[in-house]
């Protein structure tokens, strides 16, 4: 098994920070989770220079963005170049919008499968009722997998380092998901989150859009199941 390096993909370390370290369970809505999942694969990407965001009638909102390929080349991760394969095979130049939620279909799982292959979580079955229930459990191998995560947001948020492109745009999805409580600092959580979404906004405009579209996706299902 090869050790993964860090940082880990966007992904990955969203996936980790919206799960309990000591019980593995989600913070929020799986579904919720899955969406920011399918954004942080889509910002990987343009970060990689592998995807670009067009708006027809140039107005730069989010949900007229759509999705053009500038290269098919692979980035050598699993779930990343299915992503290429879906822009490519599937709709051409699909809406943002359009692919967030038909990517985030089974991506929870997926995501959570590549974190056991790497060796980053591991499986666990709990037997109750006299072992007639099984309960699979995801926890942790190693907590430095998310505590570094957490420490790069900690350090923006006390001003002691400024983000990269990949810290930014972590902070933008941790804010859109609503995970800033979980974060654990000695921070004002309203306040928190405002922080870190500006500072989301101080990176590429692309970046912003995909972001923005994952809030507003949530959003909508939070609204669907009320």
């Amino acid at each position: 098994m090869t050790i993964p390096r860090l940082p880990l993909p966007l992904r990955d370390e969203l996936f980790l920070l919206g799960h309990d370290d000591d019980n593995g369970q989600p913070y929020i809505d799986r579904q919720a989770l899955a969406l920011g999942l399918a954004g942080a694969v889509l910002i990987d990407l343009f970060l990689a220079g592998r995807i670009a965001l067009t708006s027809k009638d140039d107005s730069r909102r989010a949900v007229e963005q759509w999705l053009h390929l500038r290269s098919y080349q692979p980035v050598g991760d699993l779930i990343a170049d299915s992503a290429i394969g879906y822009i490519r095979h599937g709709h051409a130049n699909p809406p943002l919008r359009e692919f967030l939620l038909g990517f985030a279909d089974d991506l929870y799982e997926r995501a959570r499968a590549g974190l056991v292959a790497a060796g980053i979580l591991r499986q666990t079955t709990r037997r109750r009722l006299g072992g007639l229930v099984h309960t699979d459990t995801y926890l942790l191998t190693d907590s430095r997998w998310s505590i570094v995560a957490r420490t790069r947001l900690r350090y923006v948020a006390e001003g002691r380092e400024q983000p990269d492109s990949h810290t930014g745009a972590l902070a933008g999805l941790v804010a859109a998901l609503g995970l800033t409580t979980y974060l654990h600092l000695d921070e004002d959580v309203d306040a928190l989150t405002a922080y870190l979404a500006a500072i989301a906004r101080e990176h590429h405009q692309s970046v912003q859009a995909i972001t923005v579209a994952v809030d507003t996706a949530v959003g909508d299902l939070t609204t669907t199941y009320r």
